[in-house]
């Protein structure tokens, strides 16, 4: 199979929430900074960048915590010559890749139009792309991870939710300490310790990258999939 056609397969693999959900929660975002009625660009603005840090990563994570579990005869794709997780490893990167061209291109538009630099804490047009790519990276691995082990889009998906939804409701408790502000997925648009913002976003990734590795880890388990597809 050439190159482009399987990248082109692996993206219908990988869903349509992992395809329409990046565009649609910046489509809700746009919506929701139109029709603010709260006075001040900056309360705009921080609408706009809070789409790509809470929106984005939501939508990017529930579509990798449906990565898992999609392939109707695991059997057939665990004795093809590519590992079943080297498969996945690509859906996940067609999922990520895909929602950073979502954001990236609306960051640039922003930049563009002067609304980024509106919201006092951007930093900046270059550094501040960890504004989205952090949370979004860091949320898919949840995802991903969540999916490898429960096996069940639905509950890996509902993880990510509860995860997200924690720190928007409980966006204090989440920062009280400094283990909790590095990894608060908020930060640029809710975190109230700027010192801690680029600690913060490395350790998001860090953290990412910890996760998808544990998940290759449990994927690598071939007997556990088949045993759970059959039950």
């Amino acid at each position: 199979m050439r190159p482009l056609t399987l990248w082109r397969y692996e993206a219908r693999r990988a869903g349509w929430a992992a395809l329409l959900g990046p565009p649609v929660a910046v489509a809700l975002g746009v919506s929701a900074a139109l029709v603010n009625t709260m006075p001040g660009d900056a309360t705009k603005a921080r609408i706009l960048l809070g789409a790509l840090e809470m929106a984005v990563p939501l939508a990017a994570g529930v579509g990798c915590a449906s990565l898992v579990g999609r392939d109707p005869a695991v059997e057939l794709q665990l004795a093809a010559p590519t590992p079943y997780r080297v498969t996945l490893l690509r859906r996940l990167a067609v999922t990520l890749v895909w929602a950073a061209m979502v954001a990236g291109l609306t960051a640039a538009v922003l930049i563009a139009t002067g609304w980024w630099a509106r919201w006092p804490a951007n930093h900046g047009p270059f550094a501040g792309q960890l504004t989205w790519a952090a949370p979004t990276v860091g949320l898919g691995a949840v995802g991903f991870v969540a999916g490898a082990v429960f096996r069940s889009p639905a509950a890996a998906g509902a993880l990510v939710s509860t995860v997200w939804t924690f720190q928007q409701l409980f966006a204090d408790l989440a920062q009280e300490h400094l283990p909790g502000r590095l990894l608060y997925l908020f930060a640029t648009t809710r975190g109230p310790v700027p010192g801690d913002w680029t600690g913060n976003r490395l350790a998001l990734l860090g953290a990412a990258a910890t996760l998808v590795a544990l998940a290759l880890v449990v994927l690598a388990r071939s007997e556990r999939l088949i045993g759970e597809e059959d039950e």
